[in-house]
């Protein structure tokens, strides 16, 4: 690794980075003037400036982006891009269609009004199809809502019909399926074939973030050092992950 960019500001804290292809990329901060700060780069990530903040949308008092996944950036094709956003009165996905320059807001259906709450973790498999997780990440607290579900690359979301039962911080669709995924948290896994619609737990391990390639590998990554692979058979979810 070679360093490309050290932040001086102190207000500044980077949870999460995204690229649309090899050169080109967006990383973001918490707000800072009342405003997220997108970094961005056209190098491949060898140097690196703050974009712009005339068209981001203010961030609501005590607004935020969680960092537990890393994915509350998240980027389809050569320029949609999506922000995730808790701790605000609503748990709100910011999208730009332009690498990160003008930004619009959605309200979610995920939990909100609490530092702890909010949108953990978005994945998008087009510019349209987009999935939201999260939740309240306290262990003593409820998350009854805890996914959430996009048709229109963002611009509404609807509750998930029978969501994870619990928080959850990671998300990330299977490779070569428009309908299936996982969800990964503290307290399991879970798979939708449906598009996100209805969810059930397929794994009880603790994983923060997952992800899958496009040689249909998938893995997640959690506390105490943890890394699993998903077991697939028959091109098909086993239903277990293997440390």
């Amino acid at each position: 690794w070679t360093e490309s960019f050290r932040n001086t500001d102190p207000r500044a804290f980077y949870d999460c980075v995204t690229f649309f292809d090899s050169r080109h990329g967006l990383a973001m901060s918490d707000p800072v003037d009342g405003k997220y700060r997108i970094l961005s780069t056209g190098d491949g990530g060898s140097t690196w400036r703050v974009l712009p903040s005339d068209g981001m949308p203010a961030a609501l008092p005590g607004e935020a982006g969680f960092a537990a996944s890393g994915q509350c950036l998240v980027s389809s094709g050569p320029r949609d891009v999506w922000l995730a956003t808790g701790g605000g009165a609503t748990a709100r996905v910011l999208h730009s269609a332009d690498r990160g320059v003008h930004w619009t807001v959605t309200d979610t259906t995920l939990p909100g009004g609490d530092p702890a709450r909010g949108v953990f973790g978005l994945a998008f498999r087009d510019r349209r199809h987009g999935l939201a997780v999260g939740g309240d990440y306290r262990a003593d607290q409820q998350s009854p809502r805890a996914a959430a579900v996009s048709g229109d690359g963002g611009r509404s979301w609807r509750q998930a019909n029978t969501p994870p039962p619990a928080y959850r911080s990671g998300v990330a669709w299977l490779p070569y399926s428009g309908s299936a995924a996982l969800a990964v948290g503290p307290t399991g896994t879970d798979l939708t074939t449906d598009g996100g619609r209805n969810w059930r737990t397929i794994d009880t391990g603790s994983y923060d973030t997952v992800d899958c390639t496009p040689d249909a590998g998938c893995w997640a990554a959690g506390e105490q050092g943890r890394v699993a692979r998903l077991d697939v058979r028959d091109r098909a979810p086993s239903g277990r992950l293997s440390d």
